[in-house]
């Protein structure tokens, strides 16, 4: 008898290499525990689970939980324990506490892909609110950054290596890209992405990043709700063989329900920036999406992240997850059952029916 832990990574490596699972002998009954799938990462060599771990969360309290580290590892473990292999972060996040969370739990194991990011100066700085803090992407800040991130990770390597939220003239600062490419030929990086942000937009520093050769994935807000500049991103990503990485997919909470028309979101909140006719108006156009989800035989939350995963060029989404049962919740939706076209269409449409949005980009110098 297999022992069930070690049958679920087994067929997790075989779906990383391509080897499809469903040839297993069937008595091992991987159907009924084994769901998540695999996708490549652009134009790397690199096998994501199609939904990832965002590992900000375990660190920080902007979502209005604190979560303790022994819960922080318990979760992380979970995940890697039902089949989620990445794992994204940041340098940033707790000042370097994600990381080391990541680094505890996942020591010694290999089968993992590791994302972080940088370009914030953190150190010896507090931060006010939610406001950004200096960015540094020069090479002998970018050298010093990555050497930290592997030591907190316990790794020799970082699989996926990223500029958080980097603006149009980090974009065309070519040094920048230089010094990401030379720590690809020196084996301390995989592959690296761009993360756009804060918030959502950005769309001319996705276009043009994706012009990089060396680029292996960005990272985006993204959900069915908000698919601007998202759309345009991955039209462009599937060209260039950049894979897409999405942030937000549950539109803040909109479409779990943690989100109604009654919930007060505190200003600690990273979701603060989500206003009451925001809100009022988001949890309308759900409703003009639940007819479509019934003929699904879906909920509002399956609907939206299946809606994403049926897009092509998407890589892996990454849900904002704070217990061990939304981890299960959301790896569960990666069955390998998307969206049908004809719904894909109809979602379409609904979305240019409705109003646009502001998007954030760089102000002009």
């Amino acid at each position: 008898m297999w022992d069930r832990q070690y049958a679920v990574h087994t067929i997790a490596y075989l779906s990383r290499i391509e080897i499809n699972a469903k040839d297993m002998p069937e008595f091992l009954g991987w159907q009924d525990w084994c769901n998540v799938r695999y996708k490549r990462l652009g134009k790397s060599d690199i096998k994501v689970s199609e939904i990832g771990f965002g590992a900000w969360t375990i660190a920080m309290d902007w979502w209005g939980k604190k979560i303790p580290e022994d819960e922080a590892i318990r979760m992380l473990k979970k995940a890697y324990d039902i089949g989620i292999n990445f794992f994204e972060t940041g340098d940033m996040y707790g000042k370097g506490k994600s990381e080391m969370l990541i680094g505890q739990a996942l020591a010694g194991i290999s089968d993992v892909v590791i994302s972080t990011k940088y370009g914030y100066d953190f150190e010896g700085v507090s931060q006010i609110g939610h406001s950004e803090l200096p960015q540094r992407f020069d090479p002998g800040f970018t050298k010093k950054a990555i050497q930290k991130s592997l030591e907190r990770l316990q790794r020799d390597h970082v699989d996926v290596y990223g500029l958080h939220n980097p603006k149009l003239p980090h974009i065309r600062d070519d040094t920048i890209f230089e010094t990401l490419d030379l720590l690809m030929r020196q084996d301390m990086i995989r592959a690296y992405q761009v993360a756009l942000g804060p918030a959502i937009g950005w769309t001319q520093e996705g276009l043009e990043a994706m012009d990089r050769p060396g680029l292996g994935a960005i990272q985006t807000v993204y959900n069915i709700l908000e698919q601007n500049p998202g759309n345009e991103l991955l039209q462009r990503a599937v060209k260039k063989d950049v894979g897409v990485l999405v942030r937000v997919p549950d539109a803040s909470g909109i479409l779990t329900g943690k989100v109604n028309a009654d919930t007060k979101i505190d200003e600690k909140d990273h979701r603060s920036v989500r206003k009451g006719e925001w809100i009022r108006q988001s949890l309308q156009k759900v409703e003009q999406l639940r007819p479509i989800a019934e003929r699904c035989g879906l909920g509002i939350l399956e609907l939206a992240i299946k809606f994403i995963l049926s897009r092509q060029g998407i890589s892996s989404v990454i849900p904002t997850m704070v217990s061990v049962d939304e981890i299960e919740e959301f790896a569960a939706l990666s069955d390998g059952r998307y969206v049908d076209p004809a719904s894909m269409r109809e979602i379409d449409e609904l979305f240019a029916s409705w109003p646009a949005y502001e998007l954030k980009s760089t102000m002009p110098a």
